[in-house]
């Protein structure tokens, strides 16, 4: 009898990858994925773990989907991930109803796990140093863009993560995989290949190095874009840069975590580099890459970060410019190194610094677009916004979101739109609705 699978993800594109790997793995193994969770015999959340609040979310989320277990006895809830990596048999004892907790790298045995869970809770939380899944394939949603796992876990010890010890060590998937991933993922109609890993420039195949694998990606046909997240700056090397300049299919933009503008901070946090340094790196890169668009992760309230850090980060963001930025306020995560220090710029401060960065931050972001009022921009068609079947939404080659008219563009066409306007978020094709201003928001960003 056919299993049914309902899957909730969280958390970042890795997890999205890695749900799709689990899905391909189950449908192989006979499951049919379901929209509802009080459709089906297994009920899967994919989790995060990087931040207090999604681990909370998640929480939550496993107290509502508990009561299919009340109706249901015989269905089967499972945490998959890095919070199940994370918390490991608590998860067992705070929510009795979960029956399995399977970690990152124990997604080949899914259906047998399950099997076991049908009888008794079941833990599979070995980390492995060898696993890469190279020979599953994934079963990809629906869109343009295809994530393609290159490297799995980190060796970088962040003195803020925990990534190191829920995902484990640096290993990279063999480059005749990777190429064989992206051509897959061409063969199947998707437009864009996504490379990912913790610390994705630091891939390393035997003598094929990051740089080597844009250089061969960029021969495969049927691809339009290649991206890559996220870098680390002490692994950008000049060949990379000159990967990135001289690969036709490699967009002139990149996410390059920052983190804090505060050379002492940078030291507490590990990040293995000066603010020199990184500026220096992206001197390279805009040299390298005319006009390159650069986007970072930034954290405020770190522990012993002062009002001068803090300013240090705020002339740091307004000196390289980025189009945009994920910021955070810290919070520390139970193993990593930082947990253990005492917490010092209370809450209310921090909320206080990451209102004035993103408003800083937006300010920047919107000068960039604004500048690129006038010009014609190539889009990457994904399909209508939630406001309106008639204005579609895709990213432009620097990675901003890009609102246009629709006619008869389909999805993944490359589209040539004209910027009428912008706001910080996004940029405004010619004949888009003024209403639209107003709706940016709701893009499917």
């Amino acid at each position: 009898m056919t299993r049914r699978l309902y899957l909730e993800t969280y958390g970042c594109q890795m997890n999205v990858a890695d749900s799709e790997l689990m899905l391909g793995r189950l449908k192989g193994a006979g499951y049919r994925l379901v929209d509802r969770a009080d459709e089906a015999d297994v009920i899967l959340l994919n989790t995060c773990a990087i931040r207090e609040h999604a681990e909370q979310r998640v929480y939550g989320r496993l107290g509502e989907l508990s009561r299919h277990k009340l109706r249901r006895p015989g269905v089967v809830l499972g945490v998959a991930g890095c919070m199940a990596q994370h918390l490991r048999g608590k998860l067992l004892e705070r929510v009795p109803q979960v029956d399995l907790v399977v970690g990152p790298d124990g997604y080949r045995n899914l259906p047998e796990l399950i099997e076991a869970a049908c009888e008794e809770p079941t833990l599979a939380v070995r980390l492995s140093r060898v696993e890469t899944y190279e020979d599953l394939i994934p079963a990809r949603a629906d869109g343009v863009r295809a994530w393609v796992s290159i490297m799995r876990g980190c060796d970088k010890f962040c003195s803020f993560c925990i990534v190191p010890f829920v995902r484990g060590r640096e290993r990279s998937l063999p480059i005749g995989e990777v190429i064989r991933q992206v051509e897959h993922a061409a063969a199947e109609g998707f437009r864009e290949v996504v490379f990912l890993g913790q610390t994705v420039n630091a891939y390393r195949d035997g003598d094929v190095d990051f740089a080597e694998l844009l250089e061969r990606a960029d021969r495969v046909e049927g691809i339009a874009r290649i991206r890559f997240t996220s870098p680390h700056p002490s692994d950008m090397t000049d060949r990379a840069i000159e990967a990135i300049a001289s690969c036709r299919k490699v967009p002139p933009q990149v996410h390059l975590p920052l983190q804090s503008g505060s050379d002492a901070v940078l030291e507490r946090m590990r990040r293995t580099y000066t603010m020199e340094e990184y500026e220096v790196l992206v001197e390279k890169l805009r040299r390298a890459v005319p006009g390159i668009a650069l986007s970072t992760d930034l954290i405020v309230g770190f522990p012993g970060e002062t009002e001068e850090d803090f300013s240090a980060t705020l002339r740091a963001v307004e000196r390289i410019g980025y189009e945009s930025a994920f910021i955070f306020k810290y919070s520390p995560r139970p193993g990593a190194r930082s947990a253990e220090w005492p917490e010092t710029v209370p809450d209310r401060e921090k909320t206080r610094r990451i209102t004035i960065l993103i408003d800083r931050q937006k300010a920047i972001s919107l000068r960039k677009n604004q500048a690129d009022v006038g010009s014609t921009v190539e889009v990457l068609a994904e399909g209508p916004t939630k406001r309106s079947d008639m204005e579609w939404f895709g990213k432009s080659m620097h990675f901003k979101t890009v609102v246009f008219p629709h006619r008869e563009e389909r999805v993944g066409d490359l589209v040539s739109v004209r910027v009428a306007a912008a706001t910080p978020h996004a940029l405004l094709g010619e004949g888009v609705r003024s209403a639209a201003f107003a709706a940016l928001e709701d893009v499917h960003a």
